[in-house]
């Protein structure tokens, strides 16, 4: 699969995070394969009937793949996929983003599957879906020649995942002998979730932003000569000029993320749009 970036104005580079993950899931699966894939997968992969016994399979597992085709087929996803969140995001609430959608596939995988479950697939799920939520109509090229856009071919997935995971059985579920359609769905869902809680950053930047266009437009509004002794002393007619000067700082704050990330931000920029939020948030 690949897309065009010039369909959503995006010139790829591969992000730092993004490396780093393909790095650390390569470096595993080399290690994995010279100590033992047997001994690695009982130690590390997540095993619902172990957990309290292997208490950080649900964040190991994420890193351990069963085949090359298997390491393969999620890194392509994370490098053609993952960039562009990043870029948007920043580094932590990416990495944040990942391991929601890997401990979601670990949720329902808990729920209805008893087998072994190893791999970066949930995560990958989550990122394409992400993609999706973000840019719906860039075309994703399947196999490199049919395009289809980002929206349908994650909602293909999703059903897919949903139809198959019923019929899951047999085998270390992403380890050759079966394939973990239940961690796959739950990285669908988890990321779906997260994207629209209000309590994620992204949440926290979809309220300002609405709130400082509001505020743009009252700005703007022509005064009623009048208005002061309807409103007593001009104080709500003030207010609009103040919140204008406000939002102009919060428009800076936004086009900086938009540039650089949300990692970019200076400890009083995140403490402006934090207290921005919170007033929006019980208005």
């Amino acid at each position: 699969m690949a897309y065009s970036s010039r369909s959503f104005g995006f010139s790829f580079t591969i992000t730092p995070m993004v490396k780093r993950l393909m790095i650390a899931n390569v470096a595993v699966f080399v290690l994995s394969l010279i100590i033992g894939q047997g001994f690695v997968f009982d130690w590390f992969g997540f095993q619902p009937t172990r957990i309290i016994l292997r208490p950080w399979g649900p964040i190991t597992y994420m890193f351990l793949h069963g085949d090359l085709m298997h390491l393969a087929v999620n890194m392509l996803i994370l490098f053609f996929f993952g960039p562009p969140l990043e870029g948007r995001w920043g580094e932590r609430e990416f990495l944040r983003f990942y391991v929601i959608c890997g401990l979601g596939g670990v949720a329902l995988s808990y729920l209805f599957l008893p087998n072994m479950v190893i791999g970066a697939s949930a995560a990958m799920y989550g990122v394409m879906l992400a993609f999706a939520m973000n840019w719906p109509d860039v075309p994703i090229y399947v196999w490199g020649i049919f395009p289809v856009k980002a929206k349908y071919l994650v909602g293909f997935f999703f059903v897919l995942s949903a139809l198959s995971a019923f019929q899951s059985s047999g085998g270390a579920a992403g380890a050759g002998g079966g394939t973990a359609h239940f961690a796959h769905l739950g990285g669908l869902i988890a990321g779906f979730l997260y994207l629209r809680s209000d309590w994620r950053p992204g949440g926290q930047l979809a309220r300002i932003k609405k709130a400082a266009t509001r505020s743009r437009r009252l700005a703007i509004v022509p005064r009623d000569e009048n208005a002061d002794e309807l409103k007593g002393a001009g104080s709500s007619s003030r207010r609009p000029r103040e919140e204008a000067a406000l939002y102009e700082k919060v428009d800076a704050v936004l086009d900086k993320i938009s540039a650089t990330g949300m990692s970019s931000l200076t400890s009083d920029e995140l403490k402006l749009l934090d207290e921005v939020s919170k007033k929006h948030r019980t208005n």
